[in-house]
C-alpha cells in the first residue's frame, strides 16, 4: 500500500526548472492561477506534509507584481523540482459540460439536482470501536432511532430520498447528462429560452466511487479503446434497460450549488483555467503548487497548478486536467488518458529540507 503523504512516500530532487522548455504562453498562463491560488497557499495547512505556510511567502509576494512577458523566469527564480516517489504519472481530463436544464421543473425537465442537504453530516457508527476513531469522522446520518449510518445512495437518492424536501436547485432532461455532469463537478444548465444557469460543486454524499467505464470493459461490454466518456455515453444511450443499473454501482451522488461569479471554482475556491488547472490528491501534491507533466499525449504536457481534487483522483503523481468548455473540451477531455512523469515545482529550500536525514 502507497504511504499516505508525499513526504513519507519519498521526495528526491529533479532538474532545474530553466531546463524544463517552459513556454511563454505556457508560463502566463501558469502565473495568473498560481497568483489566484496564492490567498489559499498562504492561509491554509498542506496535507501532503512537502511544505509550509511561509515557503510560500515569497513567491506569492513576487507573483503579485511579476512582469508580463517574463513569467518563465518567475518559475525558473522561486522554484525547485521534486519527484514524488518514482515519479511516474496517470492523467485523465475533465471539464465545464453544459446540458440541458431548467431553475423551475417543467415538462421535459423532470430530474433534480439537489443542493446540499442539512442531514448530511460527519459522526462514527455505535459499532466502530474507540481505537478505530482516528482521523476525519465518516459522512453519514442520523437515522429515526438516532443511530449514524451512511448517507443515501445514487440509487436511494433517485427513488427519492430526497424528493419534498426543498432541496431541488434545478431540473434536467438527462439522467445519463446529469450523471457525467456530477463526475465532472460543475457545469452550465442551459433553458429552451438560452438562459444559462452555472452549478458548481457543493459536497458528496460520502458513498463509494465506481468508475463505470471500468466496468462495462471488465464485463466484455466495451473494448479498451471504447472506454472513453464518449464511449459510455453511447453505450449507456444505446442500452437504456442496463443504464440505470450501471450508474447505480457508483454510490457516490454530487450536491451543487449555484456560480453566480468566475467560475468554476475548485476546492482551493478560486476558480479552475483550462488548459491550467489539474485536481490533485492533496496527500501528494499541495493545493496551489504548479504541476511539471511530461506525457504520451501532447497537449497535457506542460505547467499544470493544483487546484481541484476529484473522488477518482487518488495517489501520487495523479492528476485531471481541466479543459474549460464547450466540445473541444469535451472531446479532448473525454479522450483524454495519459501515462508519463511528473515533477512538482515546490519553493526554492523546500527539497533540501524534506531530502536532509
Amino acid at each position: 500500500m502507497q504511504p499516505s503523504t508525499a513526504a513519507l512516500l519519498g521526495v528526491r530532487k529533479g532538474p532545474a526548472v530553466a531546463s524544463l522548455g517552459l513556454g511563454m504562453s505556457d508560463a502566463a498562463d501558469a502565473l495568473r492561477s498560481f497568483r489566484e491560488s496564492c490567498p489559499r497557499l498562504l492561509s491554509r495547512a498542506d496535507a501532503s506534509g512537502l511544505t509550509r505556510t511561509g515557503d510560500w511567502t515569497a513567491p506569492c509576494a513576487a507573483a503579485a507584481t511579476w512582469p508580463a512577458g517574463s513569467e518563465a523566469a518567475f518559475f525558473a527564480q522561486y522554484f525547485e523540482t521534486a519527484r514524488i516517489g518514482p515519479g511516474d504519472a496517470f492523467v485523465t481530463g475533465y471539464y465545464e459540460p453544459e446540458i440541458a436544464g431548467v431553475r423551475t421543473r417543467q415538462p421535459g425537465f423532470d430530474i433534480p439536482i439537489y443542493g446540499m442537504p442539512p442531514d448530511l453530516v460527519r459522526g462514527w457508527s455505535a459499532d466502530t470501536p474507540e481505537s478505530e476513531r482516528t482521523g476525519r469522522a465518516p459522512l453519514g446520518r442520523y437515522d429515526e432511532t438516532g443511530a449514524f449510518v451512511p448517507y443515501f445512495d445514487r440509487g436511494e437518492i433517485e427513488d427519492g430520498a430526497l424528493a419534498g424536501k426543498g432541496l431541488e436547485i434545478a431540473w434536467v432532461a438527462d439522467r445519463i447528462e446529469l450523471f457525467f455532469l456530477q463526475i465532472q463537478g460543475s457545469g452550465r444548465l442551459r433553458a429552451p429560452d438560452g438562459s444559462i444557469m452555472r452549478i458548481g460543486y457543493a459536497g458528496q454524499n460520502g458513498r463509494e466511487y465506481v468508475a463505470i467505464g471500468r466496468t462495462l470493459r471488465d464485463r466484455g461490454l466495451l473494448e479498451p479503446g471504447q472506454a472513453s466518456m464518449q464511449g459510455i455515453i453511447a453505450w449507456l444511450h444505446a442500452n437504456p434497460a442496463e443504464a440505470d443499473a450501471v450508474m447505480r454501482e457508483n454510490k457516490s451522488w454530487v450536491f451543487f450549488r449555484e456560480l453566480t461569479g468566475d467560475g468554476p471554482l475548485g476546492a482551493l475556491g478560486v476558480p479552475v483555467r483550462g488548459g491550467s488547472s489539474v485536481a490533485a490528491d492533496p496527500s501528494y501534491t499541495p493545493l496551489g503548487a504548479p504541476v511539471w507533466l511530461s506525457l504520451d499525449r501532447a497537449e497535457a504536457n506542460g505547467l499544470w497548478i493544483a487546484q481541484d481534487t476529484g473522488g477518482a483522483i487518488k495517489g501520487a503523481n495523479r492528476f485531471d486536467s481541466f479543459w474549460g468548455a464547450g466540445d473541444d473540451a469535451r472531446r479532448i477531455a473525454g479522450g483524454m488518458s495519459a501515462s508519463g512523469q511528473a515533477l512538482l515545482l515546490l519553493p526554492k529550500g523546500t527539497v533540501a529540507r524534506l531530502t536532509t536525514p
